[in-house]
């Protein structure tokens, strides 16, 4: 049983009961503001040693297995093996066949997309800006995961909501470049202030990917990080903040 005072987010998703997983919230830490409290990005200004409590904290009360596979996330569509991972790897998603192997990505406002197999036999972590998102960070990642697509099923986790992901019209023209079906995933800014700019919907974006690379299982994308302040970090909102992790291992081998 976890320890009481710090809670998490476990997908819902009908994952193989050997695939574990889960997303932090900002509760239940010892960091200080502004990182306060559940902060767990040692790149981000916190203090070492709490951000060194708060991974104990992470790995003691949510039952992890092992330390996780931490990643140097850089906004790109580079893909590691976790298991064969040594010190912090330069990649923005990781993956795992073996058993007992923690791959996380950190977020603060980027979509955290979690992958497994119908038969429990692979997962995978994924960081999802929207650079990431374009340049083919998904594809990528199922491509190093050596299964069909159709054998996939997907979580999308807390990210900035579509009411408030404004970003320029170069973005939205670097989907629809690639996707025509993209725009429907823009919605023109109606602030006077912002005129000439999009709001964007990154999880339908992540789901038009995942659609058209053939995952046909796709839960979550309920979230807001840049409105629910009480629960999530959000860079956008902040400036100066903590960061969120996902984690997701195979428990067994399915």
């Amino acid at each position: 049983m976890p320890e009481k005072g710090l809670d998490w987010l476990v997908p819902d998703w009908p994952a193989p009961a050997n695939v574990r997983a889960g997303t932090t919230i900002r509760l239940g830490g010892v960091s200080v503001a502004p990182y306060d409290s559940l902060n767990l990005g040692d790149h981000v200004g916190d203090s070492a040693n709490a951000v060194a409590s708060n991974r104990s904290l992470l790995r003691r009360q949510c039952g992890l297995p092992a330390e996780p596979v931490w990643l140097k996330q850089v906004h790109g569509i580079e893909v590691v093996d976790a298991a064969l991972a040594s010190g912090v790897p330069v990649a923005d998603a990781s993956f795992s066949h073996q058993s007992n192997i923690v791959c996380t990505v950190m977020t603060a406002d980027c979509l955290p997309l979690l992958l497994c197999d119908k038969a429990g036999s692979v997962v995978a972590a994924v960081h999802a800006g929207w650079r990431g998102l374009a340049d083919g960070v998904i594809e990528a990642t199922i491509n190093d995961m050596g299964l069909a697509a159709s054998g996939l099923m997907a979580w999308l986790g807390p990210a900035i909501g579509p009411g408030v992901f404004e970003v320029g019209a170069e973005v939205r023209q670097q989907f629809i470049a690639q996707d025509p079906q993209a725009a429907d995933a823009f919605q023109p800014s109606r602030s006077s202030s912002t005129r000439g700019r999009w709001l964007a919907d990154i999880y339908l974006l992540a789901r038009q990917r995942l659609a058209k690379f053939g995952v046909e299982q796709v839960c979550g994308g309920h979230y807001c990080t840049y409105t629910d302040s009480e629960r999530f970090y959000s860079y956008r909102r902040d400036g100066v903040t903590g960061r969120m992790v996902s984690f997701i291992w195979l428990d067994r081998i399915g």
